[in-house]
């Protein structure tokens, strides 16, 4: 080994000291995304007498599993919502990823007459936008998906922002050359992006995935603006209905007791955790099966010189 690639590798070493310090500070930060859930979860499974003697606790004196009993007893309409989410999240994400990325890709190519003109369509809503009453109107009147289980879906499957990371992407990272081969071999632009641009842009398909999904599971708002039917109220839409409104588990036709009995029977803290618990639970299952594609992606596509 010369001295000068000694000396580099010495000089690119981190220090005993300074690892540790990094592993300190990334245990410090795991354990604040962690404690709060485990929190959550232990005043879940708390009694209610326990809550209300001793408030929260991180060990509780007191098990009970009232709020689970209780969620479990409204559980045909958990499944039924919980069904509603799981299909918006994949059609959603699916449909968002196949337009998303496809928009991006004809915007980064330099040959398209109209790239800087749908540049700036793209990129205006990012700053200005018609607002919460212009979106309503042409969603809920126009195209009619009032009580429509594609008011979930549509309006989040395009964002500007995404556009913009995908166009980025693929005009930084895919070479013209590559490009220009392929059609010189009479390769069509859907032959290209199909068997050319995607294989290699796996870390910014599992990028975008990873937003749209998390966006979808996560949202409760397009379902208060768009959905009255029950049918299609999403999971978070539903549990939040729970949390902030008894008064619509009293109108659920599936319970069979009056608002009194549910007052009287219903946990008020606990239950409001196991909600919690509920909502992140299958989400916090399905992430590393992403997180494990995301990162063996970035290490494929590399173009060797």
């Amino acid at each position: 080994m010369s001295k000068k690639n000694y000396s580099g590798n010495r000089l690119n070493r981190i220090k005993n000291s300074t690892n540790a310090a990094f592993n300190l500070v990334f245990i410090i930060l795991s354990l604040m995304c962690i404690i709060p859930v485990i929190f959550v979860f232990m005043i879940s499974i708390s009694s209610e007498a326990s809550l209300a003697r001793f408030g929260y606790q991180l060990i509780p004196r007191e098990l009970g599993l009232s709020a689970y009993k209780f969620l479990w007893g409204e559980r045909a309409t958990i499944l039924r919502s919980l069904g509603v989410s799981v299909f918006v999240t994949t059609v959603g994400t699916v449909l968002g990823v196949a337009l998303t990325t496809t928009m991006g890709y004809v915007l980064s190519r330099p040959g398209y007459r109209l790239r800087n003109f749908l540049t700036w369509v793209v990129f205006i809503p990012m700053i200005f936008n018609g607002g919460l009453v212009a979106s309503y109107v042409i969603n809920a009147n126009v195209l009619k998906f009032k009580d429509n289980i594609w008011a979930l879906i549509l309006p989040l499957c395009v964002s500007s922002f995404n556009v913009v990371i995908c166009k980025t992407f693929f005009r930084t990272t895919i070479p013209d050359s590559i490009i220009e081969s392929t059609q010189i071999d009479g390769a069509s632009q859907w032959t290209i992006y199909a068997r050319i641009v995607l294989p290699i842009s796996k870390p910014l398909l599992a990028t975008i995935a990873l937003f749209l999904s998390f966006g979808y599971w996560n949202d409760w708002f397009q379902s208060a603006l768009y959905i009255n039917d029950r049918n299609l109220l999403s999971l978070q839409a539903l549990l939040n209905n729970m949390q902030q409104n008894i008064q619509y588990l009293a109108n659920n036709p599936s319970a069979g007791l009056s608002l009194q009995q549910y007052r009287s029977s219903m946990p008020t803290e606990s239950v409001r955790m196991a909600i919690a618990i509920v909502i992140v639970l299958p989400i916090a299952c399905a992430y590393p099966f992403f997180q494990r594609f995301f990162i063996s992606g970035l290490t494929i596509g590399a173009v060797k010189g």
